[in-house]
């Protein structure tokens, strides 16, 4: 448990919980008139629920939790284009189980597998190559979907998959980035956000550099933290005392794990493999321009997309959310999960209505995990 224990340690918690609640008289913020800190990461925000951290931290703080997990925002129009693709019967479609119970407008692909399409899922996208060099009669596609902390691996099995000549793998890429929402965001005159907890997966590729327009551009302050209660603890001080100093600076409490300039390898794959998209639309954010990732022309070979004819044209196909469900207004913030009319009645992990409650790291599964009925009982 090295590099874990000292980052759990309730002596700790108690002196940075201490200087929390400090800093924020020092402020003046209250419960009715809160600090509005955004966890950008759905990590962070189940890490938040599981320790317990926002009823440990003063009432003078209110987190927001952000669009931090890329099968919650995957609209429901490129789900669809999922089960096309896997209900084609030349097809072994590929992806990570987190996505499998994401309902599009007509069923889900663990739907569309007990109906009869070769859906498998996998830990990685080697896994998916493996499945293509021992079926050279199929055509394997994965589903490329997730933030700059998955991107590189996609990149770098395409690149092994042209080295092999293996031309029946291919990507259904849906990868998305971080900076551009984080923009959309601020630009929101309804959004109310005093500062950030930084995503750290993300941030161990990308660097930290990447989220300087929103200090010198926006004036806010935002922490790039580890995943501990120590950490975010740390980081939500280290925000606080930003606030309290009048500064706005990117500051990485998780510097034992990411690097000021990212990975330099990694960075390089998605760059050989990968353009951006000229829009791609967010679930409960709309489009938001060159937010999306899409495979070069010199890898057409390898891009689902286009050896199947689907997926994006010149405007996207926008599906509305269904008849009550509110993921869109809890991943901006406009509302918390327990206040949707669905919430824990018509939306539970077992029959979902929303990406938030079928996601290992959506807000709403977070509420339901770790508040469960007192969080329903709460909203009434």
């Amino acid at each position: 448990m090295r590099f874990t224990e000292e980052f759990r340690d309730p002596k700790a918690a108690k002196a940075l919980l201490k200087e929390i609640n400090k800093v924020v008289d020092e402020i003046g913020a209250t419960k009715e008139k809160p600090v509005h800190i955004m966890e950008i990461c759905g990590g962070h925000t189940h890490a938040i629920f599981r320790y317990g951290l926002d009823k440990l931290t003063p009432a003078g703080i209110e987190f927001i939790h952000g669009p931090g997990c890329p099968v919650c925002v995957l609209p429901m129009s490129r789900v669809d284009e999922c089960i096309e693709l896997a209900e084609k019967p030349e097809v072994i479609f590929t992806t990570f189980g987190d996505a499998m119970r994401v309902p599009g407008t007509k069923k889900s692909l663990m739907q569309a597998k007990a109906e009869g399409a070769d859906i498998r899922m996998v830990y990685s996208p080697l896994d998916a190559l493996e499945l293509a060099r021992r079926h050279p009669e199929r055509e394997v596609v994965f589903f490329g979907l997730g933030f700059e902390t998955t991107t590189p691996s996609t990149a770098l099995s395409i690149q092994q998959a042209a080295r092999e000549g293996l031309t029946n793998f291919s990507v259904f890429c849906n990868h998305i980035t971080v900076p551009p929402p984080i923009k959309a965001l601020l630009d929101d005159p309804h959004m109310v956000l005093d500062g950030f907890v930084g995503p750290g997966h993300v941030s161990m590729v990308i660097g930290t550099h990447e989220y300087d327009f929103i200090a010198e551009d926006y004036g806010k302050p935002i922490v790039v933290a580890g995943f501990e209660p120590i950490d975010l603890l740390q980081s939500v001080l280290m925000v606080l005392e930003q606030i309290r100093d009048g500064r706005a600076e990117v500051e990485n409490q998780y510097g034992r794990v990411v690097p000021e300039h990212g990975n330099a390898v990694s960075k390089a794959a998605v760059a050989d493999v990968y353009e951006k998209r000229p829009t791609f639309e967010w679930r409960g954010l709309g489009e938001i321009d060159e937010s999306g990732l899409r495979v070069r022309d010199v890898y057409k070979a390898f891009d689902a997309e286009a050896k199947f004819g689907i997926g994006y044209s010149a405007e996207s196909r926008h599906v509305e959310e269904p008849e009550g469900c509110a993921c869109g207004a809890v991943m901006t913030g406009r509302m918390k999960p327990m206040h949707c009319p669905q919430f824990g009645t018509g939306c539970t992990p077992e029959m979902p209505l929303g990406a938030l409650m079928v996601s290992s790291e959506g807000a709403c599964a977070a509420y339901y995990q770790y508040g469960g009925a007192r969080a329903i009982e709460a909203a009434e």
